[in-house]
């Protein structure tokens, strides 16, 4: 008989305060937001949080024994440096419970400036291996590092037996061609990097436009994707369009499709992962609300019975129906070459 002392904590996206709300209403036990600037890789128009919004998000939270935690996980540039150092300070201001950091320059800022502050490596600092977590952990004191989405079960497995600190990985939403904090594909179309400016597809590069062949979008004029009458059109990102190569038309770098690991929760706790985490501050209340519920049910069904567990299928049902491409995938996790 298999004893759940301990489940992962429940990471959850918060693009709005709405969105905020729905996540800590369904089960979250923390959740994540970012500014209204280019601090955070959600840099979308009418998207994140000032700083009324912010406190009003963090009032409902911790009402609620909710963690918030502040995502800071760009890379700023010398002339623009006050913005991350102020952002930095709204966040002891608020007294958030974390915050989530990619820059190495930030994070000996926040280590020297605001100790207190609880430090977590943003999936963006690309650190994968357990020599690169440990640099962090000894010069910053990190207390916790958010994988890639580019490592298998053993990887992570042994990331999580080698690393000093606490491990939080993707459990479900849009996946990553690249080491995150390593793409350069948008930056050679737009002249804008996502990792500076916030945002892979920037709104004033994207243009959508019909045709006699369908409807078309484009990326700073490069044609990202054309779609047939009725079929669904997603934001365009050089690394989920649809290309010619040879005589075929296909999605020739990465198909659009969901991580999610339902399947594989036994596996992911016994290993020792201290959280799962939701992809999607961009994503609808409405999504939040569905992904964290279910996300909730799982853990909470897994916990109070390990040894029968098996997700239902109708949580992969309604998962599947707001996934990407309306599919759904373990991604790296399962190579089975591994």
């Amino acid at each position: 008989m298999v004893i759940v002392d301990q489940i992962p904590d429940l990471v959850c996206p918060a693009g709005s305060l709405p969105a905020l709300k729905a996540a800590v209403d369904n089960g979250a036990d923390a959740v994540y937001f970012g500014f209204s600037n280019t601090t955070n890789a959600r840099n979308f128009p009418g998207l994140n949080f000032d700083m009324d919004e912010a406190q009003q998000g963090v009032d409902y939270a911790h009402q609620k024994n909710c963690k918030v935690m502040l995502a800071l996980n760009t890379y700023p540039q010398s002339e623009n440096w006050p913005l991350w150092t102020q952002a930095l300070q709204s966040a002891a201001d608020l007294k958030l419970d974390a915050v989530i950091i990619a820059d190495l320059g930030l994070l000996q800022y926040a280590t020297q400036h605001h100790p207190d502050l609880s430090r977590h490596l943003s999936v963006q600092g690309s650190a994968t291996n357990q020599y690169a977590i440990a640099f962090y952990y000894e010069q910053f004191k990190v207390k916790r590092v958010i994988l890639p989405r580019v490592l298998s079960m053993t990887q992570v497995s042994n990331v999580v037996e080698a690393t000093p600190i606490e491990v939080e990985v993707f459990g479900f939403g849009s996946l990553c061609v690249m080491v995150e904090g390593r793409c350069i594909m948008s930056s050679y179309v737009t002249g804008e990097s996502p990792n500076t400016s916030g945002v892979c597809s920037p709104a004033h590069a994207v243009s959508w436009e019909e045709t006699p062949n369908g409807r078309q979008s484009r990326l700073n004029n490069v044609l990202i994707d054309r779609y047939q009458p009725g079929e669904a059109a997603g934001y365009p990102t050089l690394c989920k369009g649809r290309f010619q190569t040879g005589d075929d038309i296909f999605y020739a770098i990465e198909e659009p499709t969901s991580l999610n690991v339902l399947e594989i929760l036994p596996e992911l706790v016994n290993i020792g992962v201290a959280a799962i985490k939701i992809e999607g501050r961009q994503r609808s209340p409405a999504y939040i609300a569905k992904v964290t519920g279910i996300f909730r049910t799982a853990l909470d069904t897994y916990k109070a019975n390990p040894d029968s567990y098996q997700p239902d299928p109708d949580w992969l049902q309604q998962l599947q129906r707001v996934s990407e491409g309306c599919s759904t995938t373990l991604g790296a996790l399962h190579r089975p070459w591994q």
